[in-house]
């Protein structure tokens, strides 16, 4: 059946309620408006990045399940694609039950919201590769499972994401530290985690994966460093043995296969060797797949628009140059972000920058990325890197 979309701001319009305003919501709200829906964006503050550019926008708390469904009743999505972890997947199950088409599923997104549902899927039900693993709900549990699966070891929140709550234990004396954070970082408040034996691992990578109307497609692999859980580099490809390659695509397939639905996800995976061990997986664009803003003519944000709206998302093709790179620019302080040296990293051959918008800065966060190309990886990432150092931040 042919694919129909309306006229945005009509009776005919296609609707798409994206729950998460962020910097990777405000490119999937753009690539939407490309193809003619009608873009409305929930986050808990106001002014969010992706809110500056949706036809209409709201600031309620998602995990509060009364203001959830009060816009989803109001707005009446066709869609609904939900773009974070803090959510109350209780309705999205409702509101797919009654008719609505959630991305990819209301299934997968309760699942891999919470790590212990998609660990236990892949581990348990699959049978992936993945760490050795414990879950725990107190401090003394935390003691014991660390001391049976050894030191180093990881310790998550089973909500969080982008490192928050994350920490590495080297030794017993990590203990009460870690499980402190654990508890101040996760995005629903404090809770059970997930501690994770440490993979000493030769590489780490996202395999973004694309489901859509005509199959499932895999882009390069994308390599990336992650400093305190969060992702600080990303380049692609990522240069790993064709086995690997292969076996990854098999993981990808199998674990968004099982989720089932239409859209991109992040499948993230240590390389070991030849072989790849299971570590994550986001139904939906990932932030180390904004390298693909400059290395591809359709990026991980167009591809998810794609296939949320029910069309063809395969068939991507490289831009320019063999290899890209992404460089994510960090404020640290508290107020408005004003940036400086923009003219100075726009210099820097083939680079792109993007300021994400946000209103505030609290602590530390990411305001912008720098991306550029190269004739390998090591000449895109040394580009974004001399793209990101030109940018000057001033908090007012």
């Amino acid at each position: 059946m042919s694919v129909e979309i309306g006229t945005p701001l009509s009776a005919s319009a296609t609707r798409v309620l994206l729950l998460g305003a962020g910097e990777l919501g405000k490119e999937v709200a753009i690539e939407l408006q490309r193809l003619g829906a009608e873009v409305v964006v929930v986050d808990r503050y106001p002014d969010a990045p992706a809110m500056q550019v949706a036809h209409r926008s709201y600031a309620v708390d998602m995990l509060d399940p009364a203001a959830l469904r009060a816009v989803i009743e109001l707005e009446r999505p066709h869609v609904v694609v939900p773009e974070v972890e803090a959510i109350a997947t209780d309705v999205l199950a409702d509101v797919e039950d009654a008719g609505v088409r959630v991305v990819p599923t209301a299934r997968a997104t309760r699942l891999t919201m919470d790590r212990e549902g998609i660990r236990r899927l892949a581990a348990e039900e699959l049978g992936l590769p993945t760490s050795p693993y414990r879950f725990v709900d107190t401090g003394q549990e935390l003691a014991t499972a660390a001391a049976e699966l050894g030191y180093p070891c990881v310790l998550k929140p089973v909500m969080s994401s982008s490192g928050k709550g994350q920490s590495v234990l080297h030794g017993p004396d990590d203990v009460d530290r870690a499980w402190r954070y654990a508890q101040e970082g996760g995005r629903a408040g404090g809770g059970r985690c997930i501690v994770e034996g440490f993979v000493r691992f030769d590489s780490e990578i996202t395999l973004l994966t694309v489901r859509h109307a005509q199959g499932t497609s895999f882009l390069p692999p994308v390599g990336h460093i992650q400093v305190d859980g969060d992702y600080r580099e990303s380049w692609q490809p990522a240069a790993l043995p064709a086995a690997a390659l292969a076996r990854a695509q098999d993981v990808a397939g199998r674990i968004t296969g099982a989720l089932g639905g239409w859209g991109l996800f992040g499948v993230e995976l240590f390389v070991v060797g030849e072989d790849v061990v299971f570590s994550e997986v986001s139904p939906r664009p990932h932030d180390t797949g904004m390298v693909t803003m400059v290395s591809q003519d359709l990026s991980e944000f167009a591809l998810h628009a794609r296939a949320v709206l029910g069309l063809p998302a395969g068939g991507a093709e490289t831009l320019g140059e063999p290899a890209a790179a992404s460089c994510a620019v960090l404020a640290e302080g508290s107020g408005v972000p004003r940036f400086a040296g923009v003219d100075e990293a726009l210099a820097v051959p083939t680079s792109q920058v993007r300021l994400f918008g946000k209103p505030s800065v609290s602590g530390r966060r990411r305001v912008a990325v720098t991306l550029a190309r190269g004739q390998d990886v090591a000449q895109a990432r040394q580009r974004a890197r001399d793209a990101a150092a030109a940018l000057r931040i001033t908090l007012d």
